[in-house]
């Protein structure tokens, strides 16, 4: 199926979703934000993905933020279901089953960088560049970046960019812990196919439970994320994949995951 602002393609057991509108620098309107849903409502779906790499079209932008165009004319309460849309989009994507890699080829502003604070894993070109210049605009973070940054940078060095609206190169995402890796732009997908290709080659219900505890686990007490956590791991003791890899390991072989 073809979208007008995004590009799946499926690379076997990887699939790679591309945000698709480079002539606004991959910008979020409400569109996008609707063709997002619907993919991430099929790729849920589809077993035979088990990890989904989120890129930009072009090279000078992964998302360069939320719409402006779009948003400079709402009133309150379409603000307010524009966030909410973004919002409901974003943690779909953070709570779908597959993990997810963020390849930011360039700038990741605003809605971008929410985006990217969405997906479990981040990687960035030497390009990128990282912020949440809302408040030069006016406005505020809407799709979560006042909940998500604090939660993977910490609280000061959140409160610092989301009150000053500065943008930081990639580097500094790095020094943060906003992003895991940094790469040439050149190699950046490769690079994204090398770790996604390492995490598919897991066992699938063992990752896609492991992403769970992590999502349940962040917004709960640590004895009850402990419990959660004991729960998942009996689960995997009921697949095959579970026999397989104890026994690979025992015989001193290569597993062979049937993700069941």
């Amino acid at each position: 199926m073809e979208y007008n602002n995004l590009i799946l393609k499926q690379n076997g057991a990887v699939a790679i979703l591309t945000i698709n509108r480079p002539k606004a620098l991959n910008a979020l309107n409400a569109d996008t934000l609707m063709e997002l849903s619907f993919v991430l409502d099929g790729l849920e779906k589809n077993s035979s993905v088990k990890v989904v790499i989120l890129t930009g079209s072009g090279e000078k932008a992964f998302v360069a933020g939320a719409d402006i165009a779009q948003m400079k004319e709402l009133n309150a309460l379409e603000g307010r279901r524009f966030a909410q849309l973004g919002q409901t989009t974003f943690r779909k994507l953070e709570l779908l089953s597959q993990p997810v890699i963020a390849a930011v080829n360039g700038f990741a502003l605003g809605g971008g960088c929410e985006l990217a604070m969405a997906c479990d894993i981040r990687l960035a070109s030497e390009t990128a560049k990282f912020g949440q210049p809302e408040v030069t605009l006016g406005i505020t973070a809407g799709f979560a970046g006042t909940q998500r940054l604090p939660r993977l940078v910490g609280s000061g060095r959140a409160s610092e960019l989301l009150f000053t609206g500065d943008i930081i190169d990639a580097q500094e995402a790095y020094r943060i812990g906003l992003v895991n890796h940094v790469y040439p732009l050149e190699t950046l997908i490769e690079e994204a196919l090398k770790l996604a290709n390492r995490i598919a080659g897991r066992a699938p219900a063992a990752v896609q439970l492991s992403k769970s505890a992590i999502q349940r686990g962040k917004n709960i007490d640590i004895d009850s994320g402990q419990a959660y956590e004991a729960e998942v791991f009996g689960l995997t003791f009921s697949t095959i994949d579970q026999k397989e890899g104890c026994s690979a390991f025992l015989e001193r072989r290569k597993p062979d995951f049937k993700g069941c």
